[in-house]
């Protein structure tokens, strides 16, 4: 059962949904998750006897209570696999059956799914000997959302960062962080190649945004835009590597994003590659204060340098 509400949650979060479960006579909290394990290009199933817990904490401080199976995706996850699993928590002899076939679907509803992580966390003994699913988390596949519009339907952009939302709008990779020096960089690897870069320069990074490789004039404002809705950003620093998206082609967008947002914060920009030296013509011709800089650690010293 879902109730509408407008209670205020954590850290003042409005809480939009409430999800009221019949109660549970719970014996005993089981872990059990399917999830991607690209080193072995096999499916990794794990259960632990911690359930209810944070399983990155199990894995740190008693990481022998995690039982894993490695799932071939030709043959599927095997009855012996699943019962090797159930056992290895704790299962009782008389409810083994019930988990076993719990795994199994659990594996199916996963791969179904094209997820790339399904948990259940708690999975219960109750006291009648069932199995019980409480809670569940699933990530998916964004690649293969096309193939599940009934997934697609439950998002709920109340639980989404607005201006990421609008991002997604642009084609822009965008993520809020809490720092306060906003990052427009193309491609995702520089992205945090240059976050780390401010951060060792003594600074804090306001955002990860990823132009992409197919960045407009139009994309490149928009960004901007988002960025300056942030009250933190303090400045601005442009990080581009020219090689499908030319330098001089960015450059236009950062004249005309910062003529049209009216920008009051220190700018720098650095640009490497096709079209480079279009490109810094175009922003020193441009008339507006923006700051140059030839590598990246020039160019976070001086962003660094222009909000302190």
């Amino acid at each position: 059962m879902q109730l509408k509400t407008h209670q205020t949650g954590p850290a003042g979060q409005k809480v939009n949904r409430l999800l009221v479960e019949e109660g549970a006579d719970i014996k005993k909290e089981y872990y059990v998750a399917a999830l991607t394990d690209r080193a072995t290009q096999k499916v990794a199933m794990m259960a632990s006897s911690e359930g209810g817990m944070d399983i990155e904490e199990v894995a740190h401080k008693t990481p022998e209570k995690i039982i894993k199976v490695f799932v071939d995706p030709a043959a599927g996850l095997t009855d012996a696999q699943a019962n090797e699993l159930a056992k290895g928590i704790g299962v009782p002899e008389g409810s083994l059956a019930q988990a076993v076939d719990t795994l199994k679907k659990l594996y199916t509803c996963y791969m179904e799914t094209d997820a790339s992580l399904a948990e259940i966390n708690p999975l219960i003994l109750e006291g009648n000997g069932g199995i019980k699913a409480l809670d569940a988390k699933f990530n998916f596949d964004a690649n293969a959302l096309y193939r599940h519009p009934e997934i697609v339907a439950y998002r709920d952009l109340d639980e989404e960062d607005a201006d990421e939302i609008e991002a997604s709008k642009f084609d822009l990779a965008y993520i809020s962080l809490d720092g306060n020096i906003g990052c427009l960089v193309n491609g995702a690897g520089l992205a945090m190649a240059t976050m780390d870069t401010i951060k060792l320069f003594g600074a804090e990074p306001a955002n990860f945004l990823d132009v992409g490789g197919g960045a407009t004039t139009e994309k490149v404002t928009e960004a901007f835009k988002i960025m300056l809705k942030n009250p933190k950003v303090k400045g601005i620093l442009v990080n581009i590597f020219g090689g499908i998206m030319k330098c001089d082609t960015i450059a236009e967008g950062v004249v005309a994003a910062a003529k049209e947002t009216h920008l009051s914060v220190p700018l720098v920009v650095r640009m490497k590659g096709t079209n480079e030296d279009l490109g810094k013509k175009i922003l020193k011709d441009s008339g507006l204060p923006i700051i140059s800089a030839d590598t990246m650690a020039d160019a976070a010293s001086k962003i660094v340098a222009a909000v302190k």
